[in-house]
């Protein structure tokens, strides 16, 4: 049965106080072209990029930009210590939230009047994607979702015995 790991990385027209200074919302769009441009995006532990979970162009790490926000779908590596280290904190809820670096190529401020300054991204380079359990938008979510069918029944039993033998070297008919 696979593990995925799933739910919004950011999410839009949702403001948040950013180091006590300043408050930023993203707006809708601004993943846009990063998404179509970058096809090389990385999911990782707490920005660490030695804890790699998955990432777009292996196939474990599915983005989509929709009316809330940067929806992504992870299949982590159960097999490695960040895989389990992922699948345990978020199965827990320890971990329910994420963040994501970027870079800013297009944004607009606003005056607060008697609250903080409004920063609003507009365009950004993505650069990845991370599950933490302090993120900036307390809006993000990530959640644990077992998929059972991957390997159900006869062909997990299958599965289970061919890796057995190539184990040992035996060759598969």
């Amino acid at each position: 049965m696979a593990e995925k790991i799933s739910g919004y990385a950011a999410t839009f027209n949702s403001p948040t106080t950013i180091a006590g200074e300043f408050r930023e919302q993203l707006a809708p769009g601004c993943f846009t072209r990063t998404l179509r441009e970058n096809p090389d995006v990385l999911a990782v532990l707490d920005h660490d990029f030695g804890r790699i979970l998955g990432r777009t162009t292996a196939g474990t790490l599915e983005l989509k930009e929709d009316r809330t926000g940067l929806w992504f779908n992870l299949l982590p590596d159960s097999t490695t210590p960040s895989g389990q280290e992922a699948i345990g904190t978020v199965r827990r809820g320890d971990v329910k939230g994420c963040s994501f670096s970027f870079r800013v190529r297009a944004e607009r401020w606003e005056d607060g009047g008697d609250r903080l300054p409004l920063r609003i991204l507009e365009d950004v380079d993505l650069y990845e994607i991370t599950l933490t359990g302090v993120p900036a938008y307390p809006t993000t979510t990530a959640s644990l979702r077992v998929d059972g069918s991957a390997n159900t029944g006869s062909s997990a039993i299958r599965a289970k015995a061919e890796a057995a033998m190539l184990a040992r070297g035996i060759p598969l008919a």
